[in-house]
């Protein structure tokens, strides 16, 4: 399974118990359908409390909205969506599920025009990912509308010591191909990105830190920065770092770093070295999902070469079963900063040229 020389695995059973033996358990899960477990097994932790308070939207509003009291939300059963008076709600805004994953049922809303082509397509989408993810991961149950927040995106790979400070192990801008571009098609890390938001999103993070109380707690933080220069949290993902082992990987091909034991030993990156060579270098990993408005059952192939012909240096390619998943795979890349227009394309691509029909 390609583990560290020398890891140890134990049963469930061991744990539970490991866990009962720890004052403030060290866990961390590469998968959020391990969210379940937890809950079942890991309840005197406190760490699902921990979870559900940051993987439940609307939870994570209420406990955010003492620092924007400002800040509109609305919880609504997706029962109730065709029924919604959107007139009352501001506009433009986000809707997505109360408990969701990977941009699925999210969209954009900018007039009143739109809303019922909106809940055709959500519903639309939920038929067809409903089944694979367990509720805990990605529940249908409620959609949470939200004020658009204006401004540059970043995510940030970090976790909170023993001590619950923050320690920050990866910062990416994420790159929309369009203002109503909700994907996740392209994030990027860089020299200049650390470097510029560093100290500014360390505090951010320990911000929300000191008020949810976790310690030994792993978090992926999706935030913007708003033209005045506050910065607003978008969600914080518990228990993990970028989602597929997606953002964490990359910091490992863009700066030689593990994160994930960087957590279980508690260490800290040491910038300036690992900075010192990547000046006007873009990582980036790249989201192949099923753009092409085709389904998968009429796809031969996804055409991986004809693909990594348009990348200067690719550092890897990870494919995905497309049958399964509306995923054709993970492209970490390598590029000179003069040359975005690579990063350009793949984020306006619908991917059609990339895939083969069934005859």
């Amino acid at each position: 399974m390609g583990m560290l020389s020398g890891t140890t695995w134990v049963s469930e059973a061991q744990a539970v118990e490991m866990a009962h033996n720890s004052k403030i358990p060290l866990l961390y899960s590469t998968s959020e359908n391990a969210i379940g477990w937890i809950a079942k097994n890991l309840g005197f932790t406190g760490i699902p409390q921990k979870i559900e308070l940051f993987k439940n939207k609307a939870k994570f509003r209420r406990l955010v909205h003492p620092m924007f009291p400002d800040f509109f939300f609305k919880e609504v059963l997706t029962s109730e969506l065709r029924a919604l008076n959107v007139a009352q709600i501001p506009m433009p805004f986000i809707i997505k599920p109360t408990v969701g994953f990977f941009s699925m049922g999210v969209r954009k809303v900018s007039g009143i025009e739109e809303w019922a082509g909106t809940v055709d397509s959500i519903y639309s989408e939920i038929e067809q990912v409903k089944g694979l993810y367990p509720n805990e991961v990605f529940d249908i149950e409620s959609f949470i509308i939200e004020q658009v927040i204006e401004g540059d995106e970043f995510a940030i790979d970090a976790y909170y010591n023993a001590a619950g400070d923050p320690v920050v192990l990866d910062i990416l801008h994420h790159t929309f191909a369009s203002e109503a571009d909700v994907s996740d098609r392209v994030y990027s890390t860089s020299k200049e990105i650390i470097e510029a938001n560093l100290m500014e999103f360390t505090h951010f993070v320990g911000e929300i830190g000191e008020m949810s109380g976790v310690k030994n707690f792993p978090v992926h933080i999706e935030l913007r920065r708003r033209k005045d220069g506050l910065l607003l949290p978008i969600e914080v993902n518990p228990m993990r770092f970028g989602g597929w082992c997606s953002t964490p990987d990359l910091a490992y091909h863009a700066y030689g770093i593990n994160p994930y034991q960087y957590f279980v030993e508690q260490r800290q990156p040491n910038w300036t070295e690992l900075l010192a060579d990547k000046e006007n270098l873009l990582f980036s990993v790249i989201v192949l999902e099923n753009s092409t408005g085709i389904s998968s059952s009429q796809i031969l192939a996804f055409e991986k070469n004809k693909l990594l012909a348009r990348f200067e240096k690719t550092l890897e390619f990870r494919p995905i079963d497309y049958s399964k998943y509306p995923v054709f795979g993970f492209l970490f890349a390598e590029t000179r900063r003069e040359n975005f227009e690579e990063l350009s394309y793949i984020l306006k691509s619908d991917l059609k040229e990339f895939i083969e029909l069934i005859p």
